[in-house]
């Protein structure tokens, strides 16, 4: 499994980015996939997570409503598009594979390179 995010970069409070994560995984659309993050001196903490068919997701209550993950199976890519950034948002952001097929609620078992997002205020 190779998972590879991008679209990082510096962005204003109030601001958007949308990152990509391209994924080397055979059987791509049997996999749920998630997002997470992690700011300097604290924990990975989960953010969003989308069945095979991108039918069903879920979010962290801290980004509910601002972040939208969405999946297009025809590329292997999920994607993860964020508006009204915060500060507080600044981390590494990865994209994360569940650890089985056909699994869901997902039990995340690989993650990739991250991509750095920064939020000035």
């Amino acid at each position: 499994v190779q998972l590879q995010a991008s679209g990082g970069g510096l962005v204003r409070a109030g601001g958007s980015l949308r990152l990509s994560c391209a994924a080397s995984i055979r059987f791509f659309s049997s996999y749920a996939m998630g997002w997470f993050r992690q700011a300097p001196g604290k924990e990975r903490e989960f953010l969003a997570a989308i069945s095979r068919s991108g039918d069903d997701t879920f979010y962290r209550d801290s980004v509910n409503g601002r972040f939208t993950i969405s999946r297009d199976n025809a590329k292997n890519t999920v994607y993860l598009q964020m508006n009204r950034l915060k500060p507080e948002d600044t981390a590494v952001y990865y994209c994360a594979a569940d650890q089985s097929r056909y699994n869901w609620p997902p039990q995340f078992g690989s993650w990739g390179q991250g991509t750095l997002v920064t939020v000035s205020s």
